[in-house]
């Protein structure tokens, strides 16, 4: 986590940057007017003063950028009582035309910066539909989750998760279908949406899964062929029963879980393979539930391949079990906060797959902590 003197830190230096750069046509003004009234006239600084409300176009809109364009011809206008022969009617040309593209390019961004944040408040839209938030409690579970999506201009990918307390404990599902971006995104809407309605009455496992596999299937036979090879995803069901010290985790090809527990953490492989979700024509209709303790104090961590696939510039992929051993005493929320913050510091700042992690815990039944 970033402490809040470096946050607050960092957002001034942010903040000043980008003051200096929407000040920069000014500053460009100013200098080359500077420029200009204070060497020979054979440089002709003067010349490069339409570059000024061409810059402005970039950044401001129509009227600022008119009235630079109008300032920068006063100047010219100045100059000319200086210099007679600098040709103030050839630039003063080029900046009156320079100044008029640059006021209608900057009208035609500003209609594209509106038609972007439109598409974004959908995409969040969507997003929340998609991707609800999860209870950050459940009884005596805590859960926090963390999704970044490689498409940054679509908000959403192919990573899903959701949670939900049903009578045979909290379930936990986390998937990752084949692609990304908002090719993947109907994909997953549908194997949520399925999740939402056959967690609450179906008291196994398997037969959960087995209605994720069917609803997958049903919405491959219903787009174009071209398109079903996208439609297969990997998927992890976490079931952890009310009043017990026990979870059971079923794994449809998915990363395995990360368990810690007092000051250890283990990989949870499973014990025998289950099919990935769209697959079980070629592979068979195999599901296996593996048992684990998960007592109170015990945290798990649930992921997507992102996670364990982002790589370094040397092309190393993340250690993720060698760094949750470095963070074994973190709480959900801080715990995905580090791991966002070492994610991107691991790719360099630039995520290339869409990312989704759920850290749960078993809080202790005497918690000090209020509710």
């Amino acid at each position: 986590m970033i402490a809040p003197g470096r946050f607050r830190y960092r957002h001034r230096l942010h903040a000043g940057q980008r003051e200096a750069v929407l000040l920069s046509p000014v500053i460009v003004t100013l200098l080359i007017a500077g420029l200009a009234f204070s060497t020979p006239r054979e440089i002709a600084f003067s010349r490069l003063l339409p570059a000024a409300p061409a810059l402005a176009a970039a950044l401001w809109p129509v009227l600022p950028t008119v009235l630079l364009g109008t300032f920068c011809l006063l100047i010219m206008i100045g100059l000319s009582f200086l210099y007679s022969d600098l040709g103030t009617p050839y630039t003063g040309a080029a900046i009156t035309a320079v100044t008029l593209a640059a006021a209608y390019a900057s009208h035609l961004r500003l209609q594209r910066e509106e038609t972007l944040f439109q598409v974004r408040l959908v995409a969040d839209a969507a997003q929340k539909v998609l991707l609800r938030p999860l209870p950050h409690r459940v009884r005596h579970v805590e859960i926090e989750s963390l999704y970044l999506a490689a498409q940054e201009q679509a908000r959403i990918g192919g990573d899903f998760y959701e949670a939900a307390d049903t009578p045979y404990g909290v379930r936990l599902l986390i998937g990752d279908v084949r692609g990304k971006g908002l090719s993947a995104v109907g994909v997953a809407s549908a194997v949520i949406n399925c999740f939402r309605e056959h967690a609450y009455d179906q008291p196994d496992l398997r037969t959960v899964i087995r209605r994720l596999q069917i609803t997958i299937s049903r919405y491959s036979a219903a787009v174009p062929a071209d398109d079903q090879a996208e439609h297969f995803a990997t998927a992890l069901i976490a079931e952890i029963p009310h009043g017990s010290e026990h979870a059971r985790i079923l794994n449809c090809g998915h990363p395995p879980p990360v368990f810690v527990r007092g000051g250890e953490v283990h990989v949870l492989e499973p014990t025998l393979t289950s099919t990935p979700l769209n697959l079980s024509t070629l592979l068979g209709d195999h599901y296996y539930v593996d048992t684990v303790a998960f007592a109170p104090g015990d945290q798990m961590l649930l992921y997507t391949d992102g996670v364990t696939e982002t790589r370094d510039r040397a092309g190393e992929f993340f250690p993720l079990a060698d760094w949750a051993r470095q963070h074994h005493q973190e709480p959900p929320r801080e715990l995905l906060d580090r791991l966002h913050a070492a994610l991107l510091h691991y790719a360099g700042g630039r995520l290339d797959d869409d990312i989704a992690a759920i850290a749960v815990r078993r809080r202790p039944v005497r918690d000090p902590r209020p509710m």
